[in-house]
């Protein structure tokens, strides 16, 4: 039935491509006829793919109709589970599977002196459990073929039988001591000490998954740094043992409880790996050769450690960067310019306010990466709210909100700081989203209000109002009284908004109209003559545009007729040269108007 479905589905073009390529895929999946009885719960008709599928059997003999049924995801049973390995329960399993792999490469080394051999047979069998699991559960893991998550059973499980991870995790559960009975012991479990690309991956999703990844980096390079430490004092450890306990001054002393031995160890190898020295001088060869080696070991180790250090602070220092500006330069510039004292000082606050109060100047910068969709939707859900307290954007559509957020650009002022003067070119209109603002009377001392958190000004320079006497200049000076956090929008990006949305330009006109009024900078005559010159414009506008039509339709008729007049002087020229006087052929000149 599969292959019959495979068939009917790539001759029939009316059937989309969703659906084609579920049926191709799930041999579950057929075209039945109508009528024909389907399994509750597991699938369900697309009408989609159901009208195509009836459109190209519409020829068929019989009056049945087929029609595609298509499992869905949300209601497959158990044999349709598929694990998406950008979820949190992939992230939750992965977390869970890197333990019993934490636990071999701690606990495996450990049995090389003896001291824990017969200990911890529960917890072995308890990790090789969770490996066979961790294998059954990749074997229903989607992957991503060209960006889509691939949910289909039969080509996960070949997806992953056919990956070199498959045969790494293959190779960490062969029993070795069944197969080399001669290497039973701590030998014999080596190989699941194979299975560390899962802790790295681990690892690496945890960091890209929280929000301090530095802090993370931080620890899993302790942790490496603690597993190698770990590694080094067993492995003294077992060669102390083999050469005698606490026959010399180099090798671990031979202490009665095994926890005084293992500490004695560790303590051993920190010094040699922290390149700390003050260890034992040893005394024979085998001394000699792991105390060489641990040293070149501890040289690379110390190299290792000081560059993933370095590359963290790097990273710290770029992110806070990329958020933050530096300071530095600027007040270089002020030294070198002679200028210095109350103006850094200012400079200096400012940028201390920015940090104290966790405010980024330069979000475009940090967000540039992001596609621009995704881009509009991080900051919409960042500054919409804050948009919609204020009162001009109160009664507009989302819509437009939306097509604005993108576009502003936060811009946060100090005490005492002009954000406009009057009589200065408008370029610009802001929103308050927080902050407190002085508009000054003439005398630029003079309260004449107080702009908070919500409000709005500049808007009246960068809208053409009919009859605004101050035209796109600034009418009055406002003055920042603290901290005012400010959104700022160009008159490009507003123009660019408002000719998509004409009802949000009316009422952005109809709110500067009424403010004008209220100033009485609105003069009621010029407004009429431009209202009445914009009438004229229009009307002569229309009148062009109807002679321009007219003009057009003439001169298509002027071309009809001269391409007709050259036609009977070519059919007259014919007729003379032929020496034929006699009436024209059909559908020559004369029977032309």
């Amino acid at each position: 039935m599969a292959s019959e479905a495979r068939d009917m589905v790539a001759c029939c073009p009316g059937v989309p491509g969703v659906a084609r390529d579920v049926v191709a895929s799930r041999p579950g999946v057929a075209l039945l006829p109508r009528g024909a009885g389907e399994p509750r719960g597991r699938r369900r008709c697309q009408d989609a793919a159901s009208a195509g599928a009836a459109a190209c059997a519409s020829g068929a003999e019989g009056p049945a109709q087929p029609r595609v049924l298509v499992p869905p995801r949300s209601a497959g049973g158990p044999r349709d589970w598929t694990l998406d390995p950008d979820g949190d329960w992939y992230q939750r399993w992965l977390s869970a599977a890197a333990l019993p792999v934490l636990y071999n490469w701690v606990v495996i080394v450990c049995r090389c002196g003896g001291q824990l051999a017969g200990l911890w047979l529960g917890l072995d069998w308890a990790s090789d459990g969770l490996y066979l699991l961790d294998m059954g559960l990749r074997l229903h893991t989607g992957f991503l073929e060209d960006g889509v998550l691939v949910r289909d059973r039969g080509r996960t499980r070949r997806h992953y039988l056919r990956s070199p991870a498959f045969r790494w995790d293959a190779a960490s559960l062969v029993p070795l001591a069944l197969l080399c009975p001669a290497s039973a012991g701590p030998a014999a479990r080596a190989n699941r000490c194979l299975r560390a690309p899962r802790l790295l991956e681990a690892l690496e999703r945890w960091e890209t998954r929280t929000a301090r990844p530095n802090a993370l980096r931080l620890a899993r390079l302790m942790l490496l740094a603690l597993l190698a430490i770990h590694w080094h004092a067993c492995l003294y450890f077992a060669l102390s043992a083999r050469l005698g306990l606490g026959t010399d001054a180099w090798v671990c002393p031979n202490a009665t409880r095994p926890l005084r031995r293992y500490l004695h160890s560790f303590y051993f190898s920190t010094l040699v790996l922290a390149t700390v020295g003050d260890t034992p001088t040893p005394r024979r060869k085998e001394e000699f050769l792991f105390a060489t080696a641990g040293f070149l070991l501890a040289v690379l180790g110390f190299a290792a450690v000081t560059g993933s250090v370095a590359s963290v602070i790097a990273n710290v220092s770029a992110a806070d960067a990329a958020f933050y500006p530096n300071p530095a330069p600027v007040l270089r510039y002020l030294r070198a310019r002679g200028v210095g004292g109350r103006l850094a000082r200012r400079v200096t606050r400012w940028h201390r306010h920015l940090r104290a109060q966790r405010k980024p100047p330069a979000e475009r910068e940090a967000l540039r990466h992001l596609p621009r969709g995704l881009r509009a939707e991080v900051a919409a859900s960042v500054h919409l709210p804050a948009l919609r307290r204020v009162e001009l954007f109160r009664g507009w559509e989302g819509g437009v909100l939306r097509q604005l957020v993108p576009r502003l650009r936060p811009q946060v002022f100090g005490p005492g700081e002009v954000v406009c003067r009057r009589g200065d070119v408008g370029r610009e209109m802001y929103f308050v989203r927080e902050g407190r603002l002085a508009v000054l009377a003439d005398d630029g001392v003079t309260r004449l209000a107080v702009l908070g958190e919500g409000l709005y000004f500049g808007e009246i320079s960068l809208i053409n109002i009919r009859g605004n006497t101050a035209g796109n200049r600034r009418t009055a000076d406002i003055v920042s009284i603290g901290y005012s956090d400010l959104f700022c929008l160009t008159k490009e990006d507003l123009a660019e908004v408002l000719a998509e949305f004409p009802h949000a330009r009316a009422a952005l006109e109809a709110k500067g109209r009424r403010l004008l009024l209220c100033t009485g900078k609105l003069d009621a005559g010029a407004e009429a003559a431009a209202a009445e010159a914009e009438r004229r414009a229009r009307a002569l506008e229309g009148a062009l545009g109807g002679l321009q039509a007219r003009a057009a339709r003439l001169l298509a008729q002027l071309e009809a007729g001269a391409h007709k007049l050259a036609r009977r002087v070519q059919r007259l020229e014919e007729r003379l040269r032929d020496g034929r006087g006699g009436p024209p052929r059909k559908g020559g000149a004369a029977a032309e108007p």
